[in-house]
């Protein structure tokens, strides 16, 4: 029986999506139970047989369920993760302490070359929103905003968040344990200070952010390279490479650069090996709101009963790079040691944009945001194929991306070079990251990453012209 609050604002397929989930989550719908049919279910919960599918099909997509054809839908076969017994907090000692090309405008500002990677549609955010809720809180807070602030951030946006990531990535946590950084990057560097202690062993996707890979090293630890599949990051590599490894770092529902989503498996199995190992678990959730076949992945940390998940957001892509706000959520005996060091490192960005952006959130202006730029990116990634085939077709085949903000150019030349494809593109004013930039020691046919998310449509085809004319040389 699942029991829907038709009262809230919460989509019936996803409480159905998510009953479920908990449901085999939990063991009490075992491996290869037979769901009911989607027309049986739907009139026993009295909702349309299109709600069940869409909950079916999103299940079906993160690997809790196979459908086998005519014989219906079958909840697969997991080794699902166990809760350890309760027990004190770890003891572990606090440890001792890309290039981004820009083309210039006259008053100062940068406007992005054509395909930049991560680079938001800053011409479609609602500056007109932002400048009213931002001038409301400077009018209004009688200079209460004007100090240091908190620790771990403005409590409202750390309350919203919590509520944000929960209802929308499946993420399980209260606003206490959401602790504010300036990006994603300080939220690694933090981590690493917090976690790693020279000499420790960190499991790094490759390929992967380099970025990453050397922040890692500058805290003394030792990256070690783990290839990446169509399945994600290959766990049993791990395992035999570092099974003492102290730290992974991984991207699951959106893997950065090449795009697979970690199948629930591999999930299941980087939980168990981090349990196992008393090891710890980054994931960085960076861009997995634009996600255009169906409903975002549900996160990793949602499936973690052993509390070794440290989840990392940011809002460089669903807001503003400048804004300069990103989040950590960690286990809650965790809280005190990363607002503590977080402090140390550096005082927050100010709390008057906290305040804005807690408001842009709670007032529904964020989820409207994220509902324009998917849809436009949609279009976006559109107009880049149809141009694409037309312009360079012969020597370039670019996959359609399933979700984020690039797509990954193939390029059809035997023995190209794509660095220094990347590097002559650069020369002429294109931004396209040769991938073999980000392999640190795995082997992958030439190709071009492509941003498509801060170019309009009607200038796709004249860049294209231009990086043809580099890959014919």
């Amino acid at each position: 029986m699942l029991d829907l609050d038709r009262a809230t604002d919460q989509p019936l397929f996803r409480q159905i999506y998510g009953a479920i989930r908990e449901r085999i989550l939990l063991g009490r719908l075992g491996p290869g139970v037979r769901l009911p049919a989607s027309r049986h279910l739907a009139g026993d919960l009295g909702v349309a047989r299109t709600t069940i599918v869409l909950a079916y099909e999103q299940l079906l997509a993160e690997g809790f369920l196979q459908g086998r054809g005519s014989a219906g839908t079958f909840v697969s076969t997991l080794t699902l993760p166990r809760r350890p017994p309760r027990r004190s907090a770890p003891t572990e000692t606090l440890p001792t302490v890309e290039r981004k090309a820009t083309q210039a405008v006259p008053d100062g500002a940068v406007l992005p070359r054509p395909f930049r990677i991560g680079e938001p549609a800053l011409d479609l955010f609602p500056t007109h929103v932002w400048a009213r809720l931002y001038a409301r809180r400077a009018r209004t807070s009688s200079g209460a905003f004007l100090g240091y602030g908190a620790g771990a951030g403005y409590w409202p946006l750390r309350r919203a968040i919590a509520e944000y990531s929960a209802a929308s990535r499946g993420v399980r946590a209260a606003a206490e344990q959401v602790v504010l950084v300036r990006g994603a990057q300080q939220a690694v560097d933090v981590i690493a200070r917090v976690l790693l202690e020279k000499g420790d062993k960190v499991w790094c996707e490759d390929p992967g952010y380099p970025l990453v890979r050397r922040l890692f090293e500058l805290a003394g630890s030792v990256a070690v390279p783990i290839p990446v599949d169509r399945d994600g990051m290959m766990v049993d590599r791990g395992v035999a490479r570092a099974p003492d490894a102290r730290l992974a770092y991984v991207a699951p529902s959106h893997q950065f650069p090449v795009g697979c989503v970690m199948s629930l498996e591999r999930r299941l199995a980087l939980l168990a090996w981090a349990a196992r190992a008393k090891a710890w678990i980054i994931e960085d959730d960076y861009d997995s709101e634009f996600r255009y076949p169906g409903p975002a992945i549900a996160s990793l940390q949602g499936l973690d009963r052993a509390d070794r998940v440290i989840y990392v957001g940011t809002f460089s892509k669903t807001v503003f790079p400048a804004l300069r706000l990103g989040y950590l959520i960690v286990p809650p005996h965790l809280v005190d040691r990363f607002a503590r060091t977080r402090l140390a490192v550096d005082h927050l960005a100010p709390t008057l944009e906290q305040a804005a952006l807690a408001d842009f959130i709670e007032e529904g202006h964020f989820t409207r945001h994220l509902r324009r730029m998917r849809s436009a990116y949609s279009e976006r990634q559109s107009a880049l194929l149809t141009a694409a085939e037309r312009e360079c077709g012969d020597m370039m085949t670019i996959e359609p991306a399933d979700a984020g903000m690039h797509a990954i150019g193939w390029l059809s030349m035997r023995g190209a070079d794509d660095q220094a494809i990347s590097e002559r593109a650069l020369a002429l004013g294109i931004e396209a990251p040769a991938l073999s930039s980000y392999c640190a020691g795995i082997k992958l046919p030439p190709a071009l990453l492509l941003g498509f998310a801060a170019i309009r449509p009607r200038t796709m085809a004249p860049a294209l012209r231009k990086l043809r004319s580099v890959l014919a040389v």
